[in-house]
């Protein structure tokens, strides 16, 4: 009780000093709360295109070649894919992917006009095709070119406004098609080929037959190779793999880029990585400043306060009060301070950011996420130096006569 009624008697004091520490563990909280939810939102929306994805292109050669002029087209072809999957060891997956634009869709509801892509059944995993009810394509679905189709989540809505496609039809060109799933919704911000949740996912066999690649494409040609390294330490092995198998297939100069253009999602992640990691470094040093600065205004009013309160350490020392009895009393105050000011500053920064993540964010964003490690440590360091600044003038002043105590403060 005598701690707070000291506390209370000096309640500007002890407002200042509670109010630099919270300002500081509420900014810190906040900063790293901001970077490491622009970090995660980034990684979601990677994660949404693909898996450690590598998207082989088909292009033209600029170099030449075993005899062959610059600016042939090269284009994949079925084979293509047997002969990469089995010289390419460092790769966990190669797939083809044979698409349609121009496809006419219709149920018995509703028509519309949807990208229509057809691939192996990893393809569902490969680029993160969330299943939201029903099932995608499998490998017996494959093997006896079965006319199913898995739906992405607008064009489900659109071609069965209100109700469940799942099992029921849609024509394709007049193509009958059975519904087997219907895709989670997802959040997309890049795309190679337009967004995943407008289109109609095929096998590749029934694609081949129903639908197969336009001229100046042949019917074993298909659009875009789809690669997927076995661990992201193995990319650009695996990326170099799969250019000398299709370069031999093709008979171009493995170096030309040009003739195999890849995007490199797994590149783009790390490019992105680094740029997080420094983005986490500035953010530490602006931190650091940040502590210091509220530290140093922490201590200023500290040993103010302690140095005002000379004279009533002297009359404690002289009616008896051992030095120990008065360190303790100023350690109390002081702790009492941190915590307080502490819990109420996490409170208020885990508090803001609930109420801002109440809001709708944009896709690149996943809201501020605050940390608890970035919470307490600026918590436990700010405490720290408001009971040091506490302590240190306490014990000098403690350690005087008191006479010279209460001339001090007579004098002051």
């Amino acid at each position: 009780m005598d701690v707070l009624r000291t506390l209370w008697a000096h309640k500007l004091r002890a407002f200042l000093t509670m109010f630099g520490i919270a300002w500081g563990i509420v900014s810190i909280v906040l900063m790293v709360a901001a970077g490491e939810g622009l970090r995660k939102g980034q990684e979601e929306q990677a994660r949404n295109l693909g898996k450690d994805i590598m998207i082989v292109f088909h292009g033209r050669t600029s170099l030449q070649a075993g005899g062959m002029h610059a600016g042939r087209v090269v284009r994949w072809e079925d084979a293509d894919v047997g002969v990469v999957h089995d010289e390419s060891p460092d790769c966990e997956y190669a797939i083809p992917e044979l698409e349609q634009d121009t496809v006419r869709a219709h149920s018995n509801f509703n028509n519309g006009a949807f990208t229509v892509t057809g691939s192996y059944p990893p393809f569902g995993y490969i680029r993160t095709l969330d299943i939201g009810a029903g099932r995608f394509y499998d490998w017996d679905d494959m093997r006896e070119a079965r006319r199913v189709a898995f739906l992405g989540s607008d064009a489900a809505k659109q071609l069965f406004p209100g109700r469940s496609p799942v099992n029921d039809t849609i024509y394709l060109n007049d193509f009958p098609y059975t519904v087997i799933g219907v895709m989670a919704k997802k959040k997309q911000d890049s795309s190679y080929d337009g967004w995943d949740v407008n289109k109609v996912f095929l096998p590749f066999t029934a694609m081949r037959r129903d639908f197969p690649d336009k001229p100046p494409g042949t019917p074993t040609t298909f659009d875009q190779l789809l690669v997927t390294p076995r661990s992201v330490g193995q990319h650009e092995a695996c990326k170099h793999e799969v250019r000398v198998a299709l370069a031999r297939m093709h008979h171009y100069d493995p170096n030309d880029k040009e003739a195999c253009p890849i995007w490199d999602t797994v590149q783009e992640a790390q490019a992105f990585k680094t740029m997080t990691d420094g983005m986490k470094i500035f953010l530490g040093a602006v931190g650091i400043v940040t502590l210091l600065l509220g530290g140093i205004g922490v201590m200023n009013v500290m040993l103010v306060a302690v140095r005002e309160r000379t004279r009533e350490i002297g009359v404690r020392k002289a009616i008896g009060a051992p030095a120990g009895t008065i360190l303790r009393q100023f350690f109390m105050e002081a702790l009492i301070i941190a915590l307080l000011s502490g819990a109420i500053g996490l409170g208020i920064a885990f508090g803001f950011c609930a109420l801002v993540n109440m809001l709708p964010m944009p896709d690149f964003f996943a809201g501020l996420t605050p940390s608890w490690t970035s919470g307490l440590t600026a918590a436990g360091l700010l405490g720290a130096i408001a009971v040091g600044a506490a302590l240190y003038p306490a014990k000098r002043a403690a350690s005087v006569d008191p006479i010279e105590a209460l001339r001090y403060e007579a004098g002051g």
